[in-house]
């Protein structure tokens, strides 16, 4: 526990003492986010916040994780080191896709293929990773790796890892359209895979997962960072996540879950996400099949604005609804184990 409360401690204290510090590093260099010319017109005002928030982040877990294994017996471990290298990896394409806005003073990065190219190589960089250093299991898991326990093999496995890390990561990135809703609805989602963690280094006997723990030390780790980067970034944003931050905290969100055998709840635990991207979805193939748009605007909290929700009411909300989908996930997680006891 010691090691969990101190890598979630440092992180915290990291993002939020480093945070302001940025801040006005980059408003004296006037670097400032760029707003799209088609979104909200009460968005226009922001034009001109700081951005690439998300290298405090990313440099808050890094921090964290290291001081969680100080003074402890958590040992480090292979995965604990693949989930921070992906997270460092996805906050380094975000990074370039911020720049590129910012030097160019415009809400476009990089180019979509560029882009993509650069997930899809880490995310196979990762999942090869996955396989053959880390020595995950390869079977689709809801609860556990027994559960329901489909042989997928390297190669079926790999795929899925790479279509989760790079869905995931651009689900956070759509859902980081208001102050302060992606980097608190991640706060729920990694608390809640932080107990998830040590309950299964805990009953190893069950989920036989060697570095849970060390697992679980990321998660808390990832929780306290976007916590410390939420005390600025909660409205009135003094600063913006940018893709820095939403692809390191999404892509972190499903290597935790890969790792630790959970992939099918990952749709649960981060169900406020798994929203936000289906309302892009259906909004698109709603007007390229019949020409008609289901919400005013895609991703659905742009809808609820546009209805005349003050911006504080859609965001509180839908922490709301991410608070209840992590709860809703570590519920169903706890009932797994249950049944799986109940038959020792």
């Amino acid at each position: 526990m010691l090691s969990l409360m101190l890598a979630g401690g440092v992180a915290l204290w990291v993002a939020a003492l480093l945070t302001p510090l940025l801040v006005r590093w980059l408003q004296k260099r006037r670097i400032g986010q760029p707003v799209r010319d088609d979104g909200p017109a009460s968005h226009w005002a922001k034009a001109g916040t700081p951005t690439m928030g998300g290298i405090v982040i990313v440099l808050a877990v890094v921090v964290g994780f290291a001081f969680g294994h100080f003074g402890t017996h958590v040992g480090v471990s292979r995965a604990g080191i693949l989930v921070v290298g992906t997270v460092i990896a996805y906050g380094v394409i975000g990074f370039l896709d911020d720049w590129i806005k910012v030097r160019n003073k415009r809400s476009l990065g990089l180019n979509k293929r560029a882009k993509m190219a650069l997930q899809l190589g880490t995310a196979l960089a990762f999942a090869l990773l996955a396989v053959f250093w880390v020595h995950t299991a390869t079977t689709l898991s809801f609860t556990r790796e027994t559960v329901p326990g489909w042989q997928l093999g390297h190669l079926l496995w790999i795929v899925l890892a790479i279509v989760v890390i790079v869905g995931t990561s651009n689900a956070v990135n759509l859902t980081d359209g208001l102050d302060g809703l992606a980097a608190g609805s991640a706060t729920f989602s990694f608390a809640v895979l932080a107990i998830i963690g040590y309950w299964s280094f805990r009953h190893f006997s069950i989920y036989h997962l060697g570095s849970a723990l060390d697992i679980g030390l990321t998660s808390v780790a990832l929780a306290g960072a976007c916590l410390g980067f939420l005390w600025w970034n909660a409205a009135p944003a003094r600063i913006y996540m940018g893709d820095t931050g939403s692809l390191s905290i999404g892509a972190g969100l499903a290597a935790i879950c890969l790792l630790l055998n959970v992939d099918l709840l990952l749709i649960v635990i981060g169900g406020l996400f798994v929203l936000e991207t289906l309302s892009v979805i259906l909004q698109v193939f709603s007007f390229r099949v019949f020409r008609r748009r289901i919400f005013k605007m895609a991703p659905i909290h742009h809808h609820f604005e546009l209805k005349g929700w003050p911006e504080t009411t859609v965001i509180v909300r839908f922490w709301i609804l991410a608070g209840l989908f992590a709860a809703l996930g570590l519920g169903i997680y706890y009932a797994g184990f249950l049944t799986a006891t109940s038959g020792l």
